[in-house]
């Protein structure tokens, strides 16, 4: 069993071969962390893993976060002390396991006055609940919280309303790029054994003569195949339930999803160096102000606000930021910052769509309510049932959370494997070894000396395998030149993430191999032509491809600013 990094290992091609012809023990459906943690758990123990994206990995809720490792201060508030004491164990993991993609985030948590006054009961209220944030979990990364006089508070965020702010506490979560943490895992997973490919829809449930599940039938690259296994997993996120319609016949109507969005504004508009939390107006919610690119002098490109939350009611294939979102996220902003943020100033977005379950049945994953809570309100924690036919279904959670999702959903294609006596179970099929597992790119990963410099850029995005990255500079020392300007990513990477990474299209590179769409949609607009000029020889395009690709992504493009013009009720009414 590889455990090292091994280039065939993630080819394309062999992994096609691979799903036509090999007899699987688990076929995993959907490519986000979901997935791509079951994929890594179940070929870790040495199970015969197969997975399958229809789109890109990670191209839906996975990339769309708010890109925070955490236990979620606020769901203290809502009782939900288990899940934020098992979340802040797998922050402590994950900063374990990949300490190039899991870095360190302090949280300025302001404490502000009304009408001159601070009320003692609120302030007394937050100090209570970090300490028992500190107390379920926090502490394990060696810090903890602390509040701090108005002057220190100001210093992580001057453009605050000092005469609000009376002082505020600091606590400690972690952070990490979203999609680069998917990557990562497709690949672990393939370090070890598993056959992984993007760009592979399931048309069908291939069924044994008694009914049970025993693969799924896929399109890929134009062509129709089967892939066979005893255990057919499906973690397709907000399409959960069409994976069951295939198997069931009905759609079970179990998925209620929840619009997140967040907006990308310069880092001078708000010039915070730490997360923030700042209070909606005239809501119950609250946002994350987090600064992102660092540069090496302790400032950074630029800042994104998030994240919402509302009920959805379009395509699931297509989630927006609409004018709605944008007014919101700004009005928050706005409240909290002197600097006058407009939507002149918003130079990207994202909207994604977190799969929460309704109340349902656990044993036969039925749906039993509607809309009766706010989506704010729901659980984030996470269910795993079995089907009729031995399909195992794995939905909700958190970004945060996933092995342990994983873990629990590779337990149970377990028992379906020893109920049909398929696979021989050893004691060490049995043990899980994600806990202490380092993920792609960890061995060997060195803290970079300067932060904000391009070497640690490169290091928090490839760990060990920063070394690829720069043979391909040594070979070409132009491809050290930025990608798109203002944006931290440098041309290597893109071509990089072609022949290493399986991105197939323009858009796999600027949105989730890098993030640039999602924090300069226009810089990254204008660029797109000399990108897809610039990895054609690596991924065989020829001219006409390129201005397909380019069309494509300008249409992209095109389709997020517009509807960023546009009301919710005119979207989807």
């Amino acid at each position: 069993m590889l455990t090292e990094f091994s280039p065939e290992r993630f080819d394309r091609p062999a992994m096609r071969q691979r799903l036509a012809t090999e007899q699987f023990d688990v076929v995993v459906v959907g490519g986000g962390i979901t997935g791509l943690g079951v994929a890594l758990d179940a070929a870790s123990r040495g199970l015969r893993t197969a997975l399958v994206e229809r789109h890109d990995f990670a191209s839906g809720t996975s990339s769309k976060s708010s890109k925070l490792i955490h236990g979620g201060l606020r769901y203290l508030q809502q009782g939900e002390v288990r899940l934020v004491y098992e979340a802040l164990y797998e922050r402590q993991r994950l900063r374990r396991n990949a300490p190039h993609l899991v870095s360190l985030l302090p949280f300025l948590l302001p404490i502000l006055t009304k009408d001159g006054l601070v009320s003692r009961k609120i302030a007394r209220a937050l100090g209570s609940a970090l300490w028992m944030y500190d107390i379920t979990g926090g502490a394990r990364i060696g810090k903890i919280h602390r509040r701090l006089r108005k002057q220190k508070a100001l210093a992580h965020m001057p453009t605050m309303p000092s005469q609000r702010l009376a002082s505020a506490y600091i606590y400690y979560d972690a952070q990490a790029d979203d999609a680069r943490l998917c990557i990562t895992m497709a690949r672990s997973a393939a370090d070890h054994g598993a056959a992984v490919i993007n760009q592979c829809a399931v048309t069908n449930i291939l069924r044994s003569d008694s009914g049970q599940a025993k693969g799924v039938s896929v399109l890929c690259d134009g062509e129709q195949f089967d892939i066979r296994a005893h255990v057919v997993v499906n973690a397709a996120g907000v399409w959960t339930d069409a994976v069951r319609t295939l198997e069931e016949g009905i759609d079970p109507d179990t998925i209620r999803p929840a619009k997140g969005v967040h907006v990308t504004v310069p880092w001078d508009k708000v010039r915070n160096d730490i997360a923030v939390i700042i209070p909606v107006p005239k809501d119950k919610r609250s946002l994350f102000v987090v600064p992102w690119g660092p540069k090496p002098d302790g400032t950074f490109t630029h800042t994104y606000i998030g994240t919402t939350d509302t009920d959805y009611q379009g395509p699931v294939d297509d989630p927006q930021c609409t004018k709605d979102d944008i007014d919101y996220v700004l009005r928050a902003l706005n409240a909290s910052v002197t600097t006058g943020v407009t939507t002149d100033d918003v130079t990207g977005v994202w909207a994604g769509l977190r799969p929460l379950v309704k109340q349902v049945n656990a044993e036969e994953g039925t749906g039993k309510g509607g809309k009766a809570a706010r989506t704010a309100d729901l659980s984030r924690r996470h269910l795993v049932f079995t089907g009729e036919s031995g399909i195992i279904t794995v939905t909700g959670g958190k970004l945060t959370t996933y092995r342990e999702m994983a873990q629990d959903t590779v337990d149970a294609a377990l028992k379906v494997l020893e109920k049909n006596s398929t696979t021989s179970i050893t004691t060490s099929i049995k043990k899980c070894r994600t806990k202490n597992l380092k993920l792609h790119g960890a061995r060997g990963y060195k803290e970079p000396r300067v932060e904000g410099s391009v070497e640690a850029h490169l290091a928090h995005r490839y760990g060990s395998d920063v070394n690829l990255i720069q043979e391909l500079i040594t070979a070409n020392p132009s491809l050290s030149e930025a990608l798109i300007p203002g944006l931290p990513y440098i041309k290597a990477e893109a071509i990089y993430s072609v022949i290493y990474e399986m991105a197939l299209t323009l858009d796999d590179i600027l949105s989730r191999r890098t993030r640039a769409l999602l924090f300069d949609r226009e810089a990254t607009r204008v660029a797109a032509k000399s990108v897809a000029e610039l990895v054609a020889p690596y991924a065989q395009w020829d001219q006409q491809r390129i201005e397909h690709e380019v069309q494509t992504f300008q249409e992209i493009c095109e389709h997020e600013a517009t509807m960023g013009t546009l009301p919710e009720n005119e979207l989807y009414s």
